[in-house]
């Protein structure tokens, strides 16, 4: 069970969560100020820099001498032989993450520039060929007697503090493969899902749509999906339509093969079900997954189902329309807000929680960790890269002024920040899972929310307020479990054979009604919808992360609001913590346990709550 760290840059993206952001295509009509873009020089200062070429030959002797010296050998490596191999494997791990870090930034600052492309694609065949001979590590390591492996990793002056690494690893074990079939499978990799991955990346940066005759990209289309304009919402939501179903052949082959290829491994890993791969990976118990699931979607009639009821009341409609899901409040003020005023109403949130948690995020607005502007070819959404533990995260957006783009900024400036704290882990200790990934990006969202409102005395710019967030945690709740059922419900008939677009539609539309409930009308075209949504080509089942987060961000919230006694401190410990502990340690000290349904609950109430609050705005 390895990763190539030729995909790793894939593997550790966060794509903005929900089909509210896209890719980048038309800048907006207003003055936003100065956009600030990436400096990369901190990996390296360009493609041909002579520092990259002397890491990429370092690189290739150093997995050639690591396999001379340690293959075949490691069940009897004594305990300080043993952590000094594994600091080996993380200095090779560093340099790969590094090369791959750079390439793949410079990639999605313009994925339709073909000069890119190919120098990722080059480098992504140079480091899968060098790392092949790293394949090893993990299978051998995966064979040490439980007796032998408790006896080095115990000892003094051995690897302890890898032990949650490896612990993590070893769980792999009952899937693992001959060495030869592992070798196959990394090798395949580059022309395997991540060449799949590229082709869905660049055709939809390629999309276009015709709004009233003008030819404009998908990150334009989807933005006008939150207009105040309900006619520039119907023609956005219409044009999607009409793209998506032209290339839905090519969406569907790409998402039948991906599903098929995971198929395929799946069975000769004999894992017993589609998600337990994520599963692992995340370091989760399914019945914690599932408790979770089943929370939401017993609550989808108290929350977005009475929403979208009030939200129907409010603009005056007897039904929504899908190009009203996101749409702004009649009432709710129209101004952009330039990007100035973004970062200060952010960094000022985060200080108000913590100084120190403002001081972690200034850096990203001073020294070029951001690209913020919307240009053509640019990566979807929104995300947090956090490269390797001796550099530093990068962030990118596309920044429309929107106050779900300030939102967007605090999320992903959480994840910057998370990041940070988790690199004084190493390497391999700082990459934190899935699960727990989202909690200081959902955190940084929840606490420039509390401060905006806590400065709104208006009731009407309040409501909105309270209205906009609710639709943000819908949005993160419970479309992402209904993205969760679709992804099941997927993998689970493409077991049966080839899906056509129709029988993928389909399975969109099943889920679609029963999250959003009986205020809405579904025009026709939107069970194509499906077809630009990331989650499903990088990360499968990577969606009911953010649920998770948010229902762990409410909960730690809650303790906050409560006074938790040393809250702060035990905040940035749980961060700091990266991947070192398992959820049940990292929550314990908030006297939270995730493996309690009643937990779920608690987080789900949250948003219930503000519901309420709005329904008392009516009486």
């Amino acid at each position: 069970m390895t990763t190539s760290p030729a995909n790793r840059l894939l593997n550790r993206r966060e794509i903005l969560r929900d089909d509210n952001s896209a890719l980048p295509a038309s800048k907006p009509a207003v003055d936003l100020g100065d956009l600030p873009e990436w400096d990369l020089t901190d990996l390296y200062a360009a493609p041909d820099a002579p520092d990259l070429a002397a890491d990429l030959a370092t690189l290739g002797k150093a997995c050639t001498q690591f396999a001379r010296d340690y293959e075949g050998r490691l069940a009897a490596l004594e305990a300080s032989k043993m952590l000094e191999c594994i600091e080996r494997y993380q200095e090779i791990d560093i340099l790969a993450g590094r090369i791959m870090s750079y390439a793949g930034l410079r990639y999605y600052q313009n994925t339709t520039d073909a000069a890119r492309a190919k120098f990722m694609g080059d480098l992504q065949d140079k480091i899968t060929e060098d790392t092949t001979k790293l394949v090893f590590f993990s299978l051998e390591f995966n064979r040490i007697p439980d007796a032998r492996y408790a006896e080095v990793f115990s000892a003094e002056a051995g690897p302890a503090r890898y032990k949650p690494v490896f612990d993590r690893m070893r769980a792999l074990r009952p899937y693992q493969l001959s060495d030869e079939l592992e070798r196959f499978l990394h090798d395949n990799s580059v022309v395997g899902a991540a060449a799949w991955n590229r082709l869905f990346d660049e055709t939809t940066a390629g999309l276009t749509f015709d709004i009233d005759g003008e030819e404009t990209g998908i990150e334009g289309t989807l933005n006008l999906l939150s207009d105040h304009d309900r006619s520039k919402r119907e023609a956005g939501a219409k044009a999607l339509a009409e793209t998506f179903g032209k290339n839905i052949k090519l969406f569907a082959r790409i998402t039948n093969t991906l599903a098929k290829e995971k198929a395929i491994e799946d069975k000769w890993r004999k894992m017993p079900t589609p998600q337990t791969a994520r599963h692992l990976s995340n370091h989760v118990e399914p019945e914690v997954v599932e408790a979770l699931r089943n929370a939401v979607t017993a609550a989808y009639p108290r929350l977005s189902h009475r929403y979208y009821r009030l939200k129907a009341k409010w603009m005056g409609l007897d039904k929504l329309q899908v190009w009203d899901r996101n749409a702004p409040l009649p009432t709710e003020d129209q101004r952009l807000i330039a990007w100035p005023e973004a970062q200060a109403t952010v960094l000022d949130a985060y200080a108000g929680f913590s100084p120190k948690l403002a001081e972690l995020a200034q850096p990203f607005f001073d020294k070029g960790w951001i690209d913020a502007g919307v240009k053509a070819g640019k990566a979807p959404g929104a995300f947090a890269h956090p490269t390797v533990t001796t550099v530093h995260p990068y962030v990118l957006l596309n920044y429309l002024g929107k106050p779900r783009d300030v939102m967007t900024l605090a999320h992903e400036l959480g994840h910057g920040v998370h990041q940070r704290l988790a690199a004084a882990q190493g390497e391999l200790l700082a990459s934190t899972p899935l699960t727990l990934a989202e909690t200081a990006s959902v955190f940084g969202e929840m606490l420039t929310f509390r401060a905006l409102l806590a400065k709104t005395s208006d009731p009407v710019q309040r409501k909105a307020l309270i209205a906009g967030k609710v639709e943000d945690m819908i949005n993160t709740v419970v479309r992402q479990i209904a993205f969760y059922d679709f992804e099941c419900k997927l993998h689970a008939a493409r077991a049966q054979g080839e899906l056509t677009p129709d029988d993928i539609n389909a399975l969109w539309m099943s889920v679609q009604g029963e999250s959003l409930g009986d205020a809405f009308e579904f025009m026709p075209g939107y069970e194509t919808f499906w077809t630009y949504i990331p989650h499903f080509i990088h990360s499968p089942f990577y969606v009911y992360a953010y649920a998770f987060g948010d229902g762990l961000v409410n909960a730690l919230y809650a303790a906050y609001e409560d006074g938790l006694p040393d809250f702060q401190d035990k905040y940035f410990a749980l961060l700091s913590a990266g991947g070192s502990q398992h959820h049940k340690e990292l929550l314990a000290p908030f006297g939270l346990d995730a493996s309690d349904p009643a937990f779920w609950d608690k987080g789900l109430s949250m948003i219930e709550k503000l519901i309420d609050e709005l329904e008392a705005m009516e009486a």
